[in-house]
């Protein structure tokens, strides 16, 4: 990239160190994936997973013809890719689904196979690609597979204290905070069985105290996240796929009653983004019985149109993810009959897109009390709260991107109790 590439070109705004903000860092590690997977390709057969993907594209002529396109428009616009074909992109792709990510404090590249495809998804023809439920399907697979990789000991490649890739590293121990986890130092990896045992690793005891746990007016942050936006008046159906990202709320609820949804028109939307350094266990906001806890399959890589190519992209599509990416609901009705029933909804998006819930239906959870975790991360998660329930939110948006993230179980807001 020269003095004369257009801005767009040049950048893509990044929330919370999954991707790299500079294009030419991101052109620059497509290079060395490319590099690395037509290597290992010579002497590897492709896994059934990724065949079985490539067999779905190439046997069918509308996704075939819209992913070619989606690959070629991101070439003519300029954007260096290092494939230039559907083969080529599953030679990369498979050759990731043995990938642990290293540590990199100054150039994060957390979510690789989301680099890779970071332009095609973006380009005309590529929107339709990612949002096919059959494509997305067979995506599923290929990333349970890669999370099968990462839930494995050989997984463990950088879990270790060596520099500059080593998730043990000063560095890394200082940008992570590692001194509030558990951990076992004196242990190989420090005890950790694999990158998703690492990923998921929990809290010391007392690192994040509960605010005022008896005290039902506040409500604290489920995650380890930095505010995104905040709703008021939300609808039932809204158009969630516009640029200013209404939130819907049944598509957000898909897979509870349509009845249960019409309890939050006109409420209130909390939203945050988590970081790839950051804690990725989820915690209950209020104490209550959970009332329902399901999954909700949807797209991996689906951004919004309006975002696309104005260097915002998938990373920024926060608002849209909740209505189609894949998510983890959970339905908590309060002890304190004020605050009625809140939705807690938990985002994954790309390859950070596994959910699991903990807290079962007809469990009571107080406040604080861990409900499920992102493996290998986590993207996004949003509160949702009845009409009139909410007095403030601290901190007040709007947001700026450079928001640290809140504690888990934190203050985020007060109820009019």
């Amino acid at each position: 990239m020269d003095a004369t590439t257009p801005p767009t070109m040049k950048s893509r705004r990044r929330l919370g160190n999954w991707m790299p903000q500079k294009e030419a860092v991101a052109a620059d590690f497509r290079r060395q994936i490319a590099a690395a997977a037509r290597e290992r390709s010579r002497d590897t057969p492709q896994v059934n997973v990724v065949r079985e993907l490539a067999r779905l594209v190439q046997g069918d002529t509308v996704l075939r013809m819209n992913l070619s396109r989606a690959i070629d428009e991101a070439l003519h616009a300029g954007f260096e890719l290092s494939y230039g074909n559907i083969d080529e992109l599953m030679t990369i792709v498979d050759y990731l689904t043995t990938y642990a990510p290293p540590f990199n404090a100054s150039v994060p590249i957390a979510t690789p196979l989301n680099l890779v495809l970071d332009w095609p998804m973006c380009m005309p023809s590529g929107y339709a690609v990612f949002r096919d439920p059959a494509f997305n399907a067979q995506l599923r697979n290929v990333l349970s597979y890669w999370c099968g990789f990462l839930s494995g000991p050989h997984s463990r490649t950088h879990l270790t204290t060596q520099a500059p890739h080593g998730w043990f590293s000063e560095q890394a121990q200082e940008t992570m905070h590692l001194d509030d986890y558990l951990c076992e130092r004196s242990q190989p990896h420090w005890g950790f069985a694999s990158w998703n045992d690492f990923f998921t690793r929990r809290l010391r005891e007392g690192t994040r105290p509960v605010d005022e746990p008896s005290n039902a007016a506040v409500i604290v942050n489920a995650c380890e996240a930095s505010p995104y936006d905040v709703s008021e008046h939300c609808e039932l159906h809204d158009r969630f796929w516009i640029k200013s990202q209404p939130y819907s709320l049944r598509e957000i609820l898909a897979g509870t009653e349509r009845s249960v949804a019409e309890r939050f028109v006109g409420g209130s939307v909390y939203q945050g983004y988590l970081s790839a350094f950051n804690y990725h266990r989820w915690h209950a906001p209020i104490a209550g019985t959970v009332r329902e806890a399901y999954n909700v399959d949807g797209t991996y890589y689906s951004e919004i149109e309006g975002e696309g190519t104005d260097a915002r992209g998938l990373n920024d599509s926060q608002g849209y993810t909740t209505a189609v990416a894949a998510r983890a609901v959970m339905l908590i009705e309060a002890d304190e009959a004020a605050l009625g029933l809140v939705a807690c909804v938990f985002v994954g998006m790309a390859e950070v897109s596994s959910c699991r819930i903990v807290a079962l239906p007809g469990q009571h959870v107080d406040k604080g009390e861990e409900l499920g975790f992102f493996q290998y991360g986590g993207s996004t998660y949003c509160l949702i709260f009845q009409p009139n329930v909410i007095r403030t939110f601290e901190p007040r948006p709007p947001y700026r991107d450079d928001v640290p993230a809140l504690k888990v179980n934190s203050r985020l807001a007060l109820a009019s109790l």
